[in-house]
């Protein structure tokens, strides 16, 4: 009797241990103290495994490593492979469920009965027993719901198809990502090649300021020449400041679109030139190529497909369901004449209150495919708005560098003949600081259009749904990256060279 009052006591403390933890959650707070530890360990996970920059950082590294390493990227391809496994687990629910039970029962007497004449009503056996007090069972069973089977496999489709969407959601970050390197690129490009001028000309721009208020003090010229004069240069040193502090955001926003630790030191690769790229795909194919391939449009196909698929599994769950079980068990009580044996069933149920419901059932999942379609509808007309306004916009920046480029070269043609015109009087001084702050402020527009320009025109990659990689990589190290998009580009783009460096 030892061992039964053991087990009672035991099963009694756990109960009230399981009891007392219940009753004992409550919120608890992370610790500034943990949260600030941590710190130090996610800035690691931020950068680890990255290849370290070596030498100079061209367009096409820029964009390897942000498909490599930004982290958006990085959770995007996360979800597609949730999505992947979630698939997996849904493909399990269409197999048979296999159960495996084992179970152990005690009791603190005999499970004794005894039974009476139906007409006197007097006993008319004396109580027996037919089970042990003490015994084991387990059985292994393996059952399928036919029922089941098919809205799993309904379900298990309509997750293929969320698998596919995942990975349009991550084409799209792509395009958006690609072309945000674009524009940060170039603008992070004409900060480093006119840091070294922006500064000289601002000092130069002041020591002009300063000599033409001497000038103004001195009444060597009429006041209104000074003064118009001394308002053009300080309009010069309002342009140059907020320009420079513009593109000495260009390096830190390139160097996150990248996953670069933030200070650490890029140094850009200088093109030859500037070449306008032309579009690859022909006015009149524009709207037909971003109705196929933009991944908002394919998306909502795949949802569209989702939509239709709930609406056979709410028509799936109106039928019966057949059940089948085959069993093998086993029961260690003594007074079985077998104690393990197989068994086989078959049982018919159906949930007669879903006919009842059968309109709202139906009407609900065509709704929800109504939905899809309606939303894919629309999806189709803001492409299409899309892709004019981008190619208006595109053709516009264009138009705008062409400008800036003319511009630039007669800018830097007056500073030439200035400098050679210039006299040793302070009057010729002021009018070479003046041309070459002009010159140098025409440079930097060229950068800002030729930027802006880039920057529409990845704009227009993306609308157009056209992808920064070919279809087949093989393999995902920032070697081939790189020259995957360098093939893509030279497939898509006929550079047209328009400017110089």
């Amino acid at each position: 009797m030892q061992q039964p009052r053991f087990r009672r006591a035991t099963l009694a403390a756990l109960v009230s241990a399981a009891l007392l933890a219940g009753c004992a959650v409550s919120p608890t707070p992370i610790p500034l103290e943990e949260r600030q530890a941590d710190l130090a360990r996610q800035r690691s996970d931020m950068f680890a495994d990255q290849e370290p920059i070596q030498g100079e950082v061209t367009l096409e590294d820029a964009m390897a490593r942000a498909l490599k390493y930004n982290l958006d990227h990085r959770l995007k391809l996360m979800e597609e492979a949730l999505a992947q496994r979630q698939l997996d687990l849904a493909r399990w629910d269409m197999l048979p469920k296999l159960t495996a039970d084992a179970g152990y029962f005690w009791r603190n007497n005999e499970l004794a009965s005894s039974s009476k004449d139906y007409v006197t009503g007097e006993q008319s056996l004396v109580p027996s027993t037919s089970s042990d007090r003490i015994h084991d069972t387990a059985d292994l069973t393996l059952s399928w719901n036919v029922l089941d089977f098919g809205v799993s496999y309904y379900t298990a489709q309509q997750q293929a198809d969320r698998v596919l969407v995942m990975g349009e959601r991550r084409r799209k970050v792509v395009h958006l990502m690609m072309q945000q390197v674009r524009q940060a690129y170039w603008q992070a490009l004409g900060a480093q090649q006119l840091d070294n001028k922006v500064e000289p000309i601002l000092k130069l721009a002041q020591q002009a300021l300063d000599d033409s208020r001497k000038i103004e003090k001195e009444k060597l010229q009429p006041p209104l020449d000074t003064l118009n004069y001394q308002r053009q240069l300080l309009d010069i040193l309002r342009q140059l400041e907020a320009v420079r502090d513009e593109l000495a955001q260009a390096k830190p926003r390139l160097a996150s679109i990248m996953n670069v630790a933030p200070g650490t030191p890029l140094q850009l690769s200088v093109p030859s030139d500037f070449a306008t790229p032309l579009l690859p795909v022909e006015p009149g194919q524009m709207e037909e190529t971003a109705l196929l391939h933009r991944p908002e449009l394919v998306e909502a196909g795949y949802n569209e497909r989702i939509g239709l698929l709930e609406t056979k599994k709410a028509m799936a769950k109106l039928l019966p369901g057949l059940n089948i079980e085959f069993g093998s068990n086993y029961d260690s009580d003594s007074y079985l004449v077998n104690q393990s044996w197989r068994d086989l069933g078959l049982r018919v149920s159906w949930n007669l209150m879903n006919l009842l419901n059968y309109k709202n059932i139906r009407g609900t999942a065509q709704a929800q495919y109504e939905v899809a379609r309606q939303q894919h509808l629309a999806l189709n007309m803001a492409v299409l708005t899309q892709v004019h306004v981008a190619y208006r916009d595109y053709q516009g920046r264009k138009r705008q560098f062409e400008l800036s480029d003319e511009m630039n070269e007669v800018d830097q043609r007056i500073l030439t003949h200035t400098r050679n015109a210039a006299r040793a009087d302070a009057q010729g001084k002021l009018s070479e600081i003046r041309a070459q702050a002009s010159a140098v402020m025409s440079e930097l527009r060229l950068y800002q259009s030729f930027g802006a320009m880039q920057n529409a025109y990845g704009q227009m990659l993306a609308t157009l749904g056209v992808d920064p990689l070919p279809e087949e990589v093989r393999a995902h190290d920032l070697a081939t990256l790189r020259g995957a998009i360098a093939q893509r580009e030279q497939q898509l783009t006929a550079p047209a060279k328009v400017g110089t460096k």
